[in-house]
């Protein structure tokens, strides 16, 4: 142990060889919070604490999992798997699991994602016969969210007459009837939503005292990454199991603290001290990660903001370069910039495309760089983006998998109980629909007591739902005894899933099933790896747990060499060689909508802090002098961050640059001729015939020289070079199409031309004293 102890600085062993009691570690960026984090666990448990009395809640599942591999290379993989540790959501959704019948929900629930939320309260405001205008599905489940981490219950809510009028404020009177039907039709459909899981472990620690009882004795030692990000129910779940022993230790960093738009509660790790009495507070400031030129600026950076604790980051490293700052005329022009000044990164110092991540405020704006780096032929990765597993053929599988572990899943059920098509209508599960709500009952209880309720359904449709019915019961039985792999192979063809897909046999359909496939081959990965973990057995509710729990970020995407884009938020915790943050113009980052306030601003200032410490090497900070948005091109101008950087750590690549030149976006032909009857007449030279001059032009005498003509073969240099350079089967680099191959070459001099077969676009005729190509090959 004492050979992990001695890696560490002097400041990162205090925090860890410090026991008992409440203590804080400020972490700056860069500085070794998580190898602080490890080592201290790793420690506890040398000193003879239970690994089975230890708490860790960390930012992600991958971040969990990487601590807990680190963990075992130091105690042994035995001991480690027996630490609780992983995010809120995963460590608070086992607790409720074990306790979920004193709420009156089954242990096995289950986990509403965003999509099946958002298809729930359309059907509640549908039913509700509300103008799905004024009730945007999504904007009411936001609403909802918020209420549920601020701990406002539906009975909070309705006695609470402030909030119901700022509903009717905003011609949403209804709001607290969506909620009440929302929160009613999940519990009868035996499953919790993302912030039920917070909302319901408070009501489970309130409403039991001897279920706080029994976790506070448990966790006798809690640790929690990322507390600046924490939220008002999660702090008090900490408050919570914390009281009895108070050894709790928190990491975080307020200067990343960037996701107050989802509750998080900056005055969590603000007031820390406040909260418990005689806390140790330990400063991380040495930054590991990034060169001494991206600190400084980081540092000039965060100084402007006026809520923060006070700490120096600070750096061994070398200086490294400046950061760069580069303008384009256009997106589409700052896209080709990022993609080729990664290409030429590439090509010059022999760079894996994994080093570069490309950053933004919005996701809209990928598409700039996407084209840009397809033209380049730049393999590439977007993080946030539409997840494996809501592909509508995974969910599709994954929704009858959800119904085998919990048939009362109402969401699981409509979504596949007539797919593949078996005659079984919108109008049957209206009736159904309709039936459940007026017995309190679930769907699938009134199919399986189809013959006892009158529904007015002809014996065929009666048939076809006792057959659905029977085929779920089957898939129990099966799953009694077998692993998720196996049932999730036989599901999928005993539904007929696979052979519906069959059917398409275009390139999408054939993606379609090498995606279930893809899907087969997570779940077999899966099973293989629970046979590691003492006390698991690949079983379907264990693989169907990690899904509902797992994000984007947690994919581990290792062997892939692929360019990162992703929103700055997805970012943080991550970092990169080279990070380029686009979009640096006002009223996109900052955005506009978080400017009303100093906190909303400072958040934005806080965002860009966590955007330029992601870099390790280089960092660049581009914006364009218009944009497209909504489909209009607009001005804009250079964000106030880049202002806000002290000077001396900024390379401008294209201020008063002599190399730049402005590209006109307008064509001349659309002004005409002068009018020369506007114009003053120059004074006579000589025997000349009289000149035209403008106001703007000097007065003294013009010297007239003679010129000679140019020959059409001098005005282009390019046509000349290509003359003799450009040969048929040519590869070629074009700043806008991307890569191609010369296939005919025709003309001579100033009108040559080239026709040439791009990857992306095909085939364009080319002249090429005006066409920017670069031989590659």
């Amino acid at each position: 142990m004492q050979k992990y102890i001695s890696q560490l600085n002097e400041a990162q062993q205090e925090p860890v060889l410090q026991k008992d009691g409440p203590m804080i570690i400020i972490a700056g960026a860069g500085s070794g919070k998580t190898r602080v984090l490890t080592i201290r666990i790793a420690y506890l448990m040398s000193l003879g604490v239970d690994a089975f009395s230890i708490l860790a809640l960390t930012f992600t599942n991958k971040a969990a999992r990487e601590m807990k591999k680190r963990i075992s290379d130091i105690v042994g993989a035995s001991e480690a798997k027996n630490l609780w540790m992983g995010t809120f959501h995963s460590v608070f959704a086992r607790i409720l699991r074990s306790e979920a019948d004193k709420l009156g929900y089954p242990s096995n629930f289950t986990i509403y994602d965003t999509q099946d939320s958002v298809r729930l309260i359309s059907a509640v405001i549908k039913e509700m016969q509300l103008d799905k205008d004024i009730y945007k599905p999504k904007q009411i489940l936001s609403r909802i969210s918020s209420y549920k981490n601020s701990l406002i219950t539906v009975k909070a809510y309705f006695n609470n007459p402030e909030l119901q009028e700022a509903d009717a404020m905003a011609k949403k009177p209804r709001m607290g009837e969506i909620y009440q039907n929302y929160v009613e039709r999940c519990f009868k459909a035996g499953a919790m939503d993302f912030d039920d899981l917070l909302l319901k472990t408070n009501e489970l620690l309130n409403r039991f005292p001897d279920v706080l009882a029994k976790y506070q004795d448990r966790f006798r030692y809690i640790l929690v990454d990322e507390y600046q990000d924490t939220n008002h129910s999660q702090y008090l779940i900490v408050r919570a199991l914390s009281d009895r022993f108070q050894n709790i230790c928190v990491v975080g960093d307020d200067a990343q603290s960037i996701y107050a738009f989802r509750g998080a509660n900056i005055n969590n790790i603000l007031n820390f001290q406040k909260d418990y009495e005689g806390v140790k507070t330990y400063r991380l400031e040495q930054n590991y990660r990034s060169t001494k030129n991206i600190v400084e600026a980081a540092n000039s950076i965060i100084d402007k903001n006026k809520t923060k604790l006070d700490k120096v980051v600070w750096t061994a490293n070398d200086f490294g370069n400046k950061i760069k700052v580069h303008r384009s005329v256009t997106d589409s022009e700052e896209g080709r910039f990022v993609a080729s000044t990664i290409w030429e990164q590439k090509m010059q110092n022999q760079m894996m495309n994994g080093h570069f991540a490309i950053l933004y405020r919005t996701n809209a704006q990928s598409r700039a760089m996407e084209d840009a780096l397809r033209k380049r032929d730049i393999p590439y990765r977007i993080y946030g983006g539409l997840s494996f597993y809501q592909r509508k053929e995974i969910k599709d599988v994954l929704c009858y998998l959800r119904l085998v572990i919990n048939p009362k899943d109402e969401e699981a059920l409509i979504r596949v109980i007539n797919y593949p098509a078996r005659g079984i209508g919108d109008t049957t599960v209206e009736k159904l629909t309709i039936a459940a709500n007026h017995y309190k009952r679930s769907i699938f209880e009134v199919m399986q007591n189809i013959d006892k309720i009158d529904l007015k359904l002809n014996s065929g449709t009666k048939q076809r739902l006792q057959d659905f019915v029977t085929m779920i019961q089957s898939f129990q039985v099966i799953n009694e005894n077998q692993d998720a792999f196996y049932l999730a192979d036989h599901v999928s063809k005993k539904t007929g899933l696979v052979q519906e897909l069959k059917k398409d046999a275009t390139p999408e359909g054939i993606a379609k099933i090498q995606n279930i496939e893809e899907l087969l081959n997570g779940i077999k990965d899966f099973t293989e790896g629970q046979k590691e973990i003492d006390g698991a057995r690949g079983a379907l509710s264990e693989f169907m747990e990690d899904v509902a729990l797992a994000t984007d970020l947690d994919k581990d995407t290792s062997d892939e060499d692929r360019v990162a884009l992703m929103t700055i938020h997805l970012a943080k915790g991550l970092e990169f060689p080279y990070v380029f943050v686009v979009g640096m113009e006002e009223d996109l980052f900052p955005s506009a909508m978080s400017m009303s306030t100093r906190s909303e601003l400072e958040e934005e200032r806080r965002l860009f802090y966590v955007a330029l410490t992601r870099a390790e090497k280089q960092a660049y900070l581009t914006y364009a002098q218009s944009r497209y948005r909504w489909g209009k091109l607009t001005d804009s101008e250079p964000s106030r961050f880049i202002e806000e950087i002290n000077g001396e750590y900024l390379e401008y690549l294209t201020a008063e640059e002599t190399n730049y030149r402005y590209k006109p976006m307008i064509d001349n032909d659309i002004f005409g001729d002068v009018d020369k009857s506007k114009l003053r007449l120059a004074k006579p030279i000589g025997g000349t015939p009289p000149k035209y001059i403008t106001d703007n032009e000097p007065k003294s005498d013009i010297n007239v020289r003679k010129l000679k003509p140019v020959s059409s073969n001098a005005a282009s240099g390019t046509a000349n070079l290509f003359d003799n350079k450009l040969t048929l089967g040519n590869v070629v680099m074009h700043e806008r199409f991307g890569k191609g191959e010369v296939i005919n070459l025709e003309g001579v001099g100033a009108d040559k031309k080239a026709e040439i077969k791009f990857e992306v676009g095909g085939i364009k005729k080319l002249l090429l004293r005006f066409a920017k190509l670069d031989v590659i090959g």
